[in-house]
């Protein structure tokens, strides 16, 4: 069947997702912050609240993560409707309580083409979007280490 849309060398995009939240998962642990999948806060801009569940989190050190593991189109464009859902994850971020520590954490993929990765194209053209209070992670999936870009 054809796929063009699916991640090359995965079996499903739900799959890749999965495996990039494990990856985030253990590079949190070893640097000593252990993380739950699925972790479920309210979230909502007024007095009404809704669970929300976020990728990772702790609920008693109070940290929320939300992992995307997107990539530039294999045309070297932007992946537009890949990033209305890292606005949408902003959009949560900013409905969510306010004292828990908030983290977006993507994967690194850098674009000949563009000649910077697409975490930090993100924020150059939307940083206007991006809370004050969510910092910015960038993992690198072939050294298994990440960045704190923000």
């Amino acid at each position: 069947m054809n796929k063009p849309f699916q991640r090359l060398g995965s079996k499903s995009n739900a799959q890749a997702g999965r495996d990039f939240e494990i990856a985030a998962q253990k590079f949190f642990a070893s640097e000593g912050l252990v993380l739950e999948r699925d972790v479920k806060v309210p979230v909502g801009v007024e007095s009404f609240k809704k669970d929300h569940a976020f990728d990772l989190g702790c609920l008693s050190k109070k940290v929320l993560v939300e992992c995307k593991s997107h990539k530039w189109t294999t045309g070297g464009n932007v992946p537009s409707a890949k990033l209305a859902v890292w606005n949408e994850a902003m959009y949560l971020f900013v409905a969510s309580p306010n004292e828990y520590r908030k983290i977006m954490f993507v994967l690194y993929d850098k674009s000949e083409k563009k000649g910077e990765s697409l975490a930090k194209y993100y924020l150059r053209i939307n940083s206007h979007l991006v809370p004050s209070d969510v910092e910015f992670w960038e993992y690198n999936e072939l050294k298994m280490v990440a960045n704190r870009l923000v």
